[in-house]
């Protein structure tokens, strides 16, 4: 018989949870701000803009598929304002590292969101 695992804390409090810990993963001058996707409520927007002169910002989609795993989509890339193609190799690069600290934000949080 599989256990059933699956997200059982409240939305509001798991992006309380995100907001806290999500600057504590990725990089000390990027920003971040996590919002409650309000057509899911096992899904959370994450949005996160890079310091320095490129100006960009990217919108992500993070889905908890269990109390332990997200699966993370990416919405959008913008540079000033703008959506930019996301092909790039240094654009796919900066994604690939803001997926893994996403994963590693869920895994941080795996006590709070498995309910024990």
């Amino acid at each position: 018989m599989s256990q059933h695992d699956e997200l059982t804390i409240n939305q509001g409090r798991l992006v309380d949870a995100w907001r806290r810990t999500l600057p504590t993963v990725i990089n000390k001058s990027d920003s971040s701000d996590v919002f409650a996707d309000e057509a899911d409520s096992k899904s959370l927007r994450v949005h996160i803009a890079t310091a320095g002169h490129t100006q960009y910002s990217f919108d992500f989609k993070c889905t908890y598929v269990d109390s332990r795993e997200i699966k993370v989509e990416l919405v959008d890339v913008e540079r000033d304002g703008q959506s930019v193609d996301e092909r790039t190799g240094v654009i796919q690069t900066m994604i690939e590292d803001y997926v893994r600290h996403l994963h590693e934000c869920a895994q941080q949080l795996h006590a709070m969101t498995s309910g024990s």
